[in-house]
């Protein structure tokens, strides 16, 4: 996979200090990666990095909404994003990114690309598990919602209390006698 140049920062030019950058996410990120699990995406990425003489501080914050599919119901609904990531960068012989919050470049390295970083961030900030909120409160109608209430297990044993046979209910009655 090729990095996409506007996520490349170029440090050796920036002045030791703070220096913020924004980045606005659509689907065509995610398509990048090769992710469609998304069917829409509106993710705003802040960075703030920090350079100092021998590292570099960068906290990410990513805030937005992503719409996806319900797990239970198969319904569109947005997401709400919101997850922060600190990452510090080191410099030293060789490449290193084994630790999630450590990335050691060689020396020599004049500019970093942090677009894995915030797919990650985006990704990982999606629950496991992803139910519309109709279905927490009750308010959403779906047809998928009604089936699954006819077919559940309280209304097959309110089925089958009704449906008894006429000759058990005679058994029944000379029981009470």
């Amino acid at each position: 996979m090729r990095n996409l140049a506007e996520f490349t920062i170029p440090f050796k030019g920036l002045k030791l200090g703070k220096h913020q950058f924004e980045y606005e996410l659509d689907n065509r990120f995610f398509e990048h990666f090769e992710y469609e699990e998304f069917n829409k995406a509106g993710v705003k990425i802040d960075l703030l990095f920090e350079k100092k003489n021998t590292m570099m501080e960068l906290t990410f914050r990513a805030t937005g909404t992503v719409n996806v599919n319900c797990d239970l119901t198969n319904e569109p609904y947005d997401q709400p994003i919101e997850n922060e990531l600190f990452l510090v960068i080191k410099f030293g012989d060789e490449f290193n990114n084994e630790d999630e919050d450590l990335l050691i470049l060689p020396h020599g390295d004049y500019e970093v690309n942090i677009q894995q970083y915030i797919y990650e961030l985006v990704v990982l900030s999606v629950p496991q598990k992803r139910i519309h909120p109709g279905v927490e409160d009750g308010t959403l109608e779906s047809e998928v919602l009604d089936k699954l209430e006819e077919l559940s297990l309280k209304n097959q044993k309110k089925k089958n209390e009704d449906d008894t046979d006429p000759r058990w209910d005679k058994l029944k009655n000379l029981l009470n006698e």
